[in-house]
Parts: C-alpha cells; structure tokens; sequence
C-alpha cells in the first residue's frame, strides 16, 4: 500500500495542477574552470572560491571556461548574483578595441549533432565552430539596460545589457531559450559552456567584482 500511495501522490499533485521544480544544478568555481586569454593583453586574476568567482583586472583583458555537462545541455535559464566594488566607465560596446565592461557572462551553444565532437576543447576552438552562438550577458557600457546588439567581434554573438556601467550589487535570472530566439531568429541547440569575462585594458581602468550562486534550470 504504501508503494502505491508513494506513486499516486506525484500523480494527484499533477493532475491539480502542481508541477514539480525544475531541476537546478549549482555551477561551481572549484577549479576546473580555465582562463583563456589575449594576445599582448595583460590577463585578469580570478580566485576561485567555490560558490564565488572573484575578479581583479587592472588594465587587462580575459575570460574564465567552463564546459557544461551533457546532463545541463538542454537548460534553459541561469541565475547568478554579481557585484561590482569599482569598475571601468561606459564604453560604446559596438567598437572594437573600445568596449571595456566590469562583467559579462558568454553562455555559448552549438548544434547538437556537434555538441560530442567539441568536448574538451578549448573556448577559442568553440567560438570559432561554425554553429556555435554565444548569448553575452553584461554589466557595462554606454548603453539602455535590456538593449540587445551583435558583437563588432563575431556576427554569432550577441550582446545583452542587464546592468549600466556603474558599481554595485544585483541578482539576475535569464531565459535562454527566449532571449536566444529574439537574438538570433533561430532554436539555440546544447549549451555547451560559460564563460565569464572582465575588460579594462582599453580605458586602463581598474575593476574588483565577484560572480556567485550561478546556477542552471
């Protein structure tokens, strides 16, 4: 009977209308995320801390790789806090050479035909895969908050701005499968990895700020 009842339970609460939660999976800074940088640019420091990502750069220019997990492939939305202690100021994030920001998030995706072959490779490998598109997610900028507009680096990123150029502390929630279809007019296949990314070279500002309880649905 009590087999029964354990089984029937899920069953009414469905049938009321009671869906249960989405899966969430917490993404940890535990080190096995990998810093990709720039030629002849300085690269930031991070300190990897568990629930919280801590970033300096002074002058300098990098981002921070994680692959994703075939288990969190199909998520389709993410949340974080992040917080911004001092920061660069605005910049036109549509010219190249000239787009400083405190933070940005790259949520990238490919085709899912092609999500096994680029299994462990590199940021840089990924981002230039045919099929791959990034949403960029970012804190900074001369720009009106919720703005969306292709990167003057790549026509297959996209950036969105969550957050003006200014110091400060936020939680944000973002839905991918939304945002992705109004970027880029198409389904946005398997997330792949995330990145996150901080840029001061340019103005030779300085930037201290953290990233924390990133997690997926």
């Amino acid at each position: 009977m009590r087999k029964f009842v354990h089984v029937l339970f899920p069953l009414t609460l469905a049938l009321l209308g009671f869906a249960p939660a989405s899966a969430m999976e917490v993404i940890l800074f535990d080190g096995s995320w990998k810093e990709q940088g720039f030629l002849r640019i300085f690269s930031n420091e991070y300190a990897q801390r568990g629930r919280r990502l801590d970033v300096a750069s002074d002058g300098s220019a990098s981002l921070l790789w994680r692959p994703i997990r075939k288990a969190s492939q199909s998520a389709s939305s993410a949340g974080w806090f992040w917080s911004v202690g001092e920061g660069v100021s605005a910049t036109d994030l549509t010219v190249k050479g000239g787009d400083d920001r405190n933070l940005a998030l790259y949520f990238v995706f490919v085709d899912r035909d092609r999500a096994a072959a680029l299994d462990g490779k590199s940021a840089r490998r990924i981002l230039n895969e045919e099929s791959a598109r990034a949403l960029i997610y970012v804190w900074g900028g001369a720009h009106q908050i919720g703005a969306v507009f292709p990167s003057p680096y790549s026509p297959r990123l996209r950036i969105q701005v969550l957050r003006s150029a200014e110091t400060g502390q936020f939680r944000e929630r973002v839905n991918f499968l939304r945002d992705f279809r109004s970027a880029f007019r198409r389904e946005p296949g398997a997330l792949i990895g995330i990145a996150v990314f901080a840029d001061s070279d340019d103005t030779n500002g300085r930037i201290e700020a953290s990233v924390s309880d990133l997690h997926l649905e």
